[in-house]
């Protein structure tokens, strides 16, 4: 079952598990898009199922839930994978407005946490081994103090506490946490699904000179990313394998991640970004 499987890196994940003769349930809040997604698995003869979910609704995802349970009687692999980002992404915490805070965290982190809580009793309960990925972003193991960086620490988080959790357990499932890079997906139209309550799309001539830049900066960086067949085969491969951590993503990225980890260890104030 996986969650954003309508496009991007959802939708690439699918038809790599498609290829391993996986059934299949896609997920999404884009009910067109998911059935186009659902036409092209259904064309290259993979046995799958759609459902319209809103992941940050936890009684949508209880309804997925039901739903897949009663397609097919089990999950075997659950992947945790819709998220969101506002054009906004760099903006200090001080600047964004509590409705970015409530959307982004309620799809990004609660959309996680609604997935397990409907699926892994489940899954538990079934006796058989399986898989939990939740996808975060390299955003998890870096810093920035905005909501989106904020959800994907939480889903780093909390998947290792799931992780620890279910092998001192004894439990047949495992999980892994995502962490991409820059991936060359649709993320910064995320905002074509932001609900009205959330205060809608943003207005992008209301964003400061620095940030429009640094967005148009950041699609052109999108459009030149590594692609989400290359993340899906990381994803498999790391199931196979039993590996927590699937980290596709760019060199300078590992780099930093490197950087962040020897100021945890060294016990020194954090590196600051080069200025631009």
């Amino acid at each position: 079952m996986v969650t954003g499987a309508a496009s991007g890196i959802g939708l690439a994940m699918a038809t790599r598990f498609a290829a391993a003769g996986m059934k299949l349930v896609l997920a999404d809040i884009e009910t067109a898009a998911l059935q186009r997604a659902l036409a092209q698995l259904q064309w290259q003869s993979a046995q799958a199922i759609a459902v319209t979910v809103d992941v940050a609704d936890a009684a949508s995802v209880e309804r997925l839930a039901d739903a897949v349970y009663e397609a097919f009687g089990a999950t075997h692999l659950l992947c945790n994978n819709a998220g969101v980002a506002a054009p906004a992404l760099l903006q200090p915490t001080w600047e964004n407005c509590l409705e970015d805070w409530h959307w982004i965290l309620g799809v990004n982190l609660m959309g996680v946490v609604h997935g397990m809580r409907s699926f892994v009793p489940r899954m538990l309960a079934g006796g058989d081994e399986g898989h939990i990925v939740n996808t975060a972003s390299v955003a998890g193991l870096l810093t920035g103090s905005g909501p989106y960086f904020a959800s994907k620490h939480g889903v780093s988080c909390l998947t290792e506490g799931l992780y620890k959790d279910l092998k001192a357990a004894g439990a047949k499932l495992s999980a892994s946490v995502l962490c991409p890079g820059v991936i060359r997906t649709q993320i910064l139209d995320a905002e074509r699904n932001r609900p009205t309550q959330f205060g809608g799309p943003t207005d992008m001539s209301a964003l400061s000179e620095r940030e429009q830049q640094w967005t148009t900066g950041f699609r052109a960086a999108l459009e030149a990313g590594i692609e989400p067949s290359v993340v899906a085969d990381a994803v498999h491969d790391a199931i196979v394998a039993d590996r927590y951590y699937i980290v596709p993503a760019q060199p300078e990225y590992l780099e930093r991640i490197a950087l962040r980890m020897a100021d945890i260890t060294a016990l020194r104030n954090p590196t600051l970004p080069p200025k631009k």
